[in-house]
């Protein structure tokens, strides 16, 4: 039976009576990207009227546009008609929902400079805008596309650097602001995004096993450091995967975890780590808990447990300098040995995965561990000479060490904590303290000590150093404010526990058993200020290995933030170039303290800063020390100790000495 031909005419409606077909239309195909016009005169004319009208009689709209009739209220005392809202959808409107990396269980947001306070956001409360005030013709990626998929250690540390600077930096700006908005400062977030609009990251072809550039034991105190570098880009979930394909299937295969201390874990062995799922909610305040689902992350730990697949881990632990702080060190792959579900402390199930170290590898948290059974006195330290090389004169004991050969100990000297000055070294200029009764604040204009510095405080809200500068002016004891003040940092005494030990082959060296921020404060260069030409001539300079000469010519390197990458940065204020008011000489041969055991490097990890204070307006120059960048415990300590010159100006090669510390870049002497 032949089905009953429906017509449609001018006004879209079908018709209830029969219908005249001379009237109809000659319907063509939508692909003839033309208009059908009625070829009878009898028809109604063609008329092109808006989406929502007026319309003509005998029109009305059609659908998508049409809507109920728009009457305008004729009792308003204005003309002026508000047109109809259409109920069409844009599809640009039908956005894929947010994706929540936050599952409740090992997905911490890591360290945030001591602004965190252990709160948890969820990642789309944090949305990544390109900064408008990036200037590409003023930056400089200096990272090539095969670097930016696979790195190396110097492209890694570049990297790495690149991103403290600007975070301390960003850190400044965010602690001069005089009033609080209530919000979370996430300086580390805002450095991170700017640099991953402009490319400066590595490793960003994920893969299984090791990481290119990254080496047991590294530490890092943010977790976008380790985004930026291919180790975990997660950043704020606790597991990472990738998705493997096969001919028949796809499916993710976990690449590194993160396990923090804030969950389930059993995370006190060294080599076995019992690792909590993620999801259900099981960690979320206000939030109802529910079982983990064996999807994302607890999938991918299900399959390298199956595959017998390499995974990194990274032990999270709070930093023992800023106790609000945490500090991640990487310790090397882990297999998936068993997994099972059991019951929460909310009473859900949740999965538990069984990992197991892989033999062989450079102790990392297994190091931590013994470092802490150390201070807590749970455990004797081989080769401890004396407990306090200090006898009490620093806060925090420095031990004696020495499990290499029988010596007992260095030559005699006298403890002294800071510069001892024969005489006063008095600026052309007198100048004087501040007049803050209280703290001095950051971006005060009133405090003259923060305008000596260019109006800007020079170190973050945790004492950490911003930028090198050619001379940094802290309070000193003639200024009224208290002892607490942020601009005191190099006059507060040692911040980490240090260790003078006996090295194998470069005398008595210095090491910390705590992890060490990068521009963290370490200790002053003490001993007696000294004239150089008279010292000469006296042939007190003979004994070099404790002396400490601002005259000396020194590697350029760059620490500071790179300009151009914050609005409204001045450029000028990036000079690294130091510039003291006279030369200082410091001998520590009979006079001084830890840093006399500081060795030279050629690479170091830890440069000087001249600072000057005023007492009793005078002036006086002190060297301080601080980190280059993240000192994980127990590595040696250096800093360059430059290149002599004679009184004309020419290097005296006669005065070197061969150099020792073996790193890529040795020049094979200093002094």
């Amino acid at each position: 039976m032949q089905a009953p031909e429906v017509v449609l005419v001018m006004d879209g409606t079908v018709p209830s009576a029969p219908l005249d077909k001379t009237k109809v239309l000659d319907v063509k195909p939508l692909r003839s990207l033309r208009p059908v016009l009625p070829s009878s005169p009898q028809a109604p004319p063609f008329v092109c009227a808006p989406p929502f009208g007026p319309f003509p009689p005998g029109f009305s709209p059609f659908y998508p546009f049409s809507a109920p009739e728009f009457t305008p209220d004729n009792n308003q005392n204005n003309n002026t008609q508000t047109p109809p809202t259409s109920i069409a959808t844009p599809i640009r409107s039908f956005r894929s929902p947010d994706v929540n990396f936050v599952d409740g269980s090992n997905g911490d947001l890591g360290s945030s400079d001591g602004f965190l306070d252990g709160k948890k956001r969820r990642a789309s409360s944090y949305k990544q805008k390109r900064p408008k005030n990036v200037q590409d013709s003023d930056f400089s990626v200096g990272i090539s596309s095969f670097e930016r998929d696979d790195g190396n250690r110097q492209v890694a540390n570049n990297v790495l650097m690149r991103f403290d600077a600007l975070r301390r930096r960003i850190s400044q700006i965010e602690d001069a602001k005089e009033t609080s908005t209530g919000l979370i400062r996430r300086a580390d977030l805002k450095a991170s995004n700017i640099l991953m609009s402009k490319g400066v990251r590595t490793n960003m072809r994920k893969r299984l096993g090791v990481v290119p550039g990254v080496e047991i034991g590294d530490i890092f105190f943010f977790r976008m450091e380790m985004c930026l570098i291919g180790l975990h880009s997660q950043s704020m979930a606790g597991i990472d995967y990738m998705i493997t394909r096969s001919d028949l299937d796809e499916e993710p295969v976990a690449v590194s975890i993160i396990s923090s201390g804030g969950y389930d874990d059993d995370a006190e062995d060294s080599d076995i780590l019992i690792y909590s799922g993620q999801g259900g909610n099981a960690n979320r305040k206000g939030e109802q808990a529910a079982d983990q689902k064996l999807e994302r992350g607890n999938l991918a730990l299900e399959r390298s447990l199956r595959r017998a697949s390499e995974v990194r881990v990274i032990r999270g632990m709070k930093d023992a300098i800023n106790q609000s702080s945490k500090v991640y060190v990487y310790d090397g792959l882990y297999t998936v040995q068993e997994s099972w579900t059991e019951k929460g402390k909310s009473g859900c199930n949740i999965f538990k995965y069984k990992l197991v170290r892989i033999p062989g590898q450079p102790g990392a948290f297994a190091l931590w561990k013994l470092i802490q059974r150390w201070k807590d006195g749970m455990s004797g330290r081989v080769g401890l000479i004396l407990p306090d090389l200090s006898s009490g004169a620093e806060p925090i004991p420095i031990a004696l060490i020495n499990d290499v050969d029988d010596e007992k100990g260095p030559a005699y000297f006298t403890y002294l904590t800071t510069v001892k000055y024969s005489k006063s070294f008095r600026l052309t200029q007198p100048s004087f303290g501040c007049n803050c009764y209280s703290a001095c604040g950051p971006g005060n204009p009133n405090c003259s000590c923060v305008q000596k510095n260019g109006g800007d405080f020079p170190y973050t809200a945790n004492g950490v150093l911003v930028s090198r500068k050619p001379l940094i002016y802290e309070c000193g004891p003639s200024c009224p404010c208290n002892r607490d003040c942020k601009n005191r940092v190099s006059q507060t005494g040692l911040k980490v526990r240090l260790d003078v030990f006996k090295t194998k082959d470069r005398g008595w060296g210095l090491r910390s058993l705590d992890p060490i921020r990068a521009g963290t404060f370490i200790c002053e260069y003490a001993g007696e200020v000294v004239d150089k030409f008279k010292a000469r001539q006296d042939g007190e300079d003979s004994n070099e290995d404790y002396v400490f000469d601002t005259t000396r010519t020194y590697d350029s390197f760059k620490w500071n933030y790179e300009p151009g990458l914050i609005e409204d940065d001045d450029p000028s204020d990036t000079t690294e170039e130091y510039d003291l008011p006279y030369p200082l000489v410091i001998s520590a041969k009979n006079v001084g303290n830890v840093a006399r055991f500081m060795n030279h490097s050629c690479s170091p990890n830890v440069f000087w800063q001249p600072i000057i204070f005023e007492n009793n307006n005078e002036s006086f120059v002190h060297v301080a020390f601080f980190a280059m960048k993240h000192v994980p415990p127990m590595t040696e300590l250096t800093y360059d100790y430059g290149i002599s010159k004679s009184d004309g100006g020419n290097y005296e090669p006669h005065r070197k000495k061969k150099c020792l510390c073996g790193t890529l870049k040795c020049r094979g002497y200093f002094g």
